[in-house]
């Protein structure tokens, strides 16, 4: 242990922490940003083809692939699934919305 770390406080170390979430934080909500601008792209897509909103054979895939992940990650499982049901879903009202512009 260094000087530095045995003269940390508690309030200190846990101030370190606490921007440390808030970082992370920040990087989530500009990644599921980027995520939303792409698949509202495929939203205009699948409206402009026809394509109906959701595709249940992908949701399956990505929920299988995303478990797998979070294993490796040492991530619970069961919320990566939660988490990526809950996108999915308003991922599915946004490309609704887009139909509906299409076909207004």
């Amino acid at each position: 242990m260094t000087v530095d770390q045995q003269t940390e406080t508690s309030s200190e170390k846990l101030a370190r922490y606490r921007l440390s979430i808030d970082n992370m934080d920040a990087a989530l909500i500009h990644i599921i940003a980027e995520r939303f601008r792409i698949t509202k792209q495929v939203g205009q897509f699948k409206a402009a083809n026809c394509l109906p909103p959701a595709d249940k054979s992908r949701e399956q895939n990505q929920i299988k692939r995303l478990r797998r992940l979070a294993e490796k990650a040492d991530l619970d499982p069961d919320f990566a699934e939660k988490l990526l049901n809950f996108i999915i879903q308003e991922v599915i009202r946004h490309h609704e919305q887009a139909q509906k512009t299409i076909t207004s």
